[in-house]
């Protein structure tokens, strides 16, 4: 039988897995959601229940050596457990997910951030293969990303660093809850970029139902369209200007559904970082769109699984 791991991608609203094989390629793919009863059942039962009789089926042909999995969230590796508020998902923090999944599998487990899997599915099989200092933005609901230094994932004390859009681009306050705005996170998401539009159109009087990124970007030759566009550049060129000084990368990845768009999105991200930051980060700096997409976290989570010396 095919040597295999089962590769796990939790996110907020579906989980995919997946066998990989040790070049990567991907076997047996599935996917649940796992918010269809708005989280009242906890994500990871949902994830087990679909998982035993996909596991017990996929054994009559495959040896499953090992399991690695993507989460959202804040993910302390080391414990393989959910630390940290994932969009306030409720039922979630505290969800021993390595535990959970070496007692029903009886397989050794690696669990790391979805972001840090992304990226490290890029070093196994995408563009930032041979890399040993990479940062990776990811632009979503949320910014996310991970960070490569010198060849190891930066993870921090708690084992949860590398929380990108948490970076603050603006110094100032929401009274009401006392929450911070100036993230980067709230600027240089795609739901921001959508916020934003939306809030212009309505200003003058328009309103468009279902609008999302595939209709602002069908719809640049609108001058207001574009208006926001281009501000919203300069927020994500601003957070990677700040990534690049600190870290000093020889690549920067963008991913996220957006990162599709070369020449509406990376190109002029990459001509404002490049102009802006000091002349010697330039040297050799490559700005590229990530190229594994929707299975960048699974593959990562197999790669983390087999490579505990990067993390």
């Amino acid at each position: 039988m095919k040597h295999v791991d089962l590769g796990i991608d939790i996110g907020g609203t579906s989980c995919k897995f997946g066998l990989v094989d040790a070049q990567g390629t991907l076997y047996e793919t599935g996917s649940v959601d796992v918010a269809f009863d708005n989280y009242q059942t906890p994500i990871l039962e949902t994830v087990l229940k679909t998982l035993k009789p996909y596991v017990a089926r996929v054994q009559q042909s495959y040896t499953i050596e090992r399991i690695g999995v993507s989460a959202t969230g804040q993910i302390d590796g080391r414990k393989g457990m959910v630390i940290g508020a994932a969009g306030h998902i409720p039922n979630y923090i505290g969800t021993p997910i390595k535990e959970r999944m070496e007692q029903e599998f009886h397989l050794p487990c690696t669990v790391q951030n979805d972001a840090n899997c992304a990226l490290l599915g890029e070093v196994w099989l995408g563009k930032a293969k041979g890399e040993t200092d990479v940062v990776m933005i990811t632009l979503g609901t949320g910014v996310g990303g991970g960070i490569i230094c010198q060849g190891h994932l930066l993870t921090g004390a708690h084992g949860i660093g590398g929380e990108i859009g948490q970076m603050i681009i603006y110094a100032h306050f929401v009274s009401e809850d006392a929450k911070m705005d100036g993230r980067l996170d709230e600027y240089a998401s795609t739901r921001g970029l959508v916020e934003e539009v939306k809030q212009t159109l309505k200003d003058r009087g328009r309103v468009i139902p279902n609008l999302d990124g595939k209709w602002i970007f069908e719809h640049m030759n609108y001058p207001y369209v574009r208006g926001c566009v281009s501000a919203w550049h300069t927020e994500v060129a601003a957070g990677i200007i700040s990534l690049v000084h600190i870290f000093n990368p020889s690549l920067v990845l963008i991913g996220g559904g957006v990162s599709a768009q070369e020449e509406l999105v990376i190109s002029p991200i990459r001509s404002q970082v490049l102009t802006q930051i000091l002349p010697r980060f330039a040297d050799g700096l490559r700005i590229e769109s990530a190229a594994l997409k929707n299975d960048a976290g699974i593959l990562g989570a197999v790669y983390a699984a087999h490579h505990p010396e990067i993390l």
